[in-house]
Parts: C-alpha cells; structure tokens; sequence
C-alpha cells in the first residue's frame, strides 16, 4: 500500500456537491492499494502514519503525530498512486489493485487509522468521481510505501537508523 500524508490545516472530499468528509487540523492520506497487499500492509500503513511525528511541539519542532494533538483523519482511496511510470508517457495502473481486493484492505487501513489515534477516521467514497479540497500546512507532504519498511528492533525508535559503526573490540588488531 501506498500513502501520500499532508499536514493539513483543513480538508474536505465532495461528490456531487455534497460534502461527504471534513477536517480540521490533521492529516490527508491519499491512500492507493496494490496487487499483492495484505491486511498486515494496512494495519502497519496506519500505525505508521498515527505515529508520524510531523506537528510542532513547543519549541517548534516536528515531534508530535496527530494522535498527539488530537488531529483528525481524512482517508481518500487513490488508485493512481501505483502508478508505472516507466515506460512511455501515459502511465501504467496494473498494478493496482481490483475492488474486490482493494476496497476491503481501504476499510480495513481507516478502521485501523481510526483506532491508532482515537478518532474515527473521515472517508472519501471508494472509486468514486471526488474533489478534494486542502489547505497543506507548512507544506507537510510525506509519502510512504509498506512495501519499503525495514523491519527495526523492538526497542528502536519508528525510523531509527541501525548503529553499524565497528565497535572497538572489532577493530583493535590481534598478533598471533
């Protein structure tokens, strides 16, 4: 799975002139599915971006999510994000997913948003024609692909670079 996070200030979806999701502050996600994804991709896709640490703490700084600020969601399926542009000029979406497989693993990820940060997630409609309105904070874009995480120690913080600097026992020259 894919996600596209903005900080926004405010976000709303609209179908036919009808409003059918509104925020204030918090986070867009433009959420695409994948041919392959698994319940598991959407359950840490959405742990992931709860725990985000992209809204400024007293000192400025980027360091708490939006479970932190008590933000809320707007989740937007958006299939174009699979997209290949690897050959030619018009781009590819094969490998996105079907309804079928899709829809369920979409649900599944704003169930799971909802749940990480307290707050029911707001919905666009899946495959529907929307528009999208936002006012991007900062800008704050962060885009995030399940399929590039690295599994990290338990104790290690979301994010951590793995200390591979050689210790001094590892390097300290032996005589025979």
């Amino acid at each position: 799975m894919r996600a596209v996070v903005q900080r926004v200030s405010e976000s709303s979806v609209t179908i036919d002139g009808r409003t059918v999701g509104r925020i204030d502050v918090g986070l867009l996600v433009l959420v695409g599915v994948e041919h392959g994804d698994t319940p598991a991709d959407a359950e840490w896709l959405a742990g992931k971006i709860a725990a985000l640490r992209i809204f400024a703490d007293e000192a400025g700084r980027m360091n708490r999510s939006v479970r932190d600020v008590g933000g809320a969601t707007l989740v937007v399926s958006q299939f174009t994000l699979v997209a290949d542009t690897a050959r030619g000029t018009r781009p590819s979406f094969i490998r996105a997913a079907r309804p079928e497989e899709a829809v369920p693993l979409y649900e599944r990820f704003a169930q799971a948003l909802g749940d990480a940060t307290g707050r029911p997630a707001e919905r666009g409609v899946f495959a529907a024609d929307m528009r999208v309105a936002l006012v991007n904070d900062g800008p704050v874009t962060i885009w995030i692909d399940s399929r590039r995480k690295t599994d990290a120690a338990p104790d290690a913080s979301p994010g951590a670079v793995p200390d591979t600097t050689p210790s001094p026992e590892s390097t300290t020259e032996t005589s025979p």
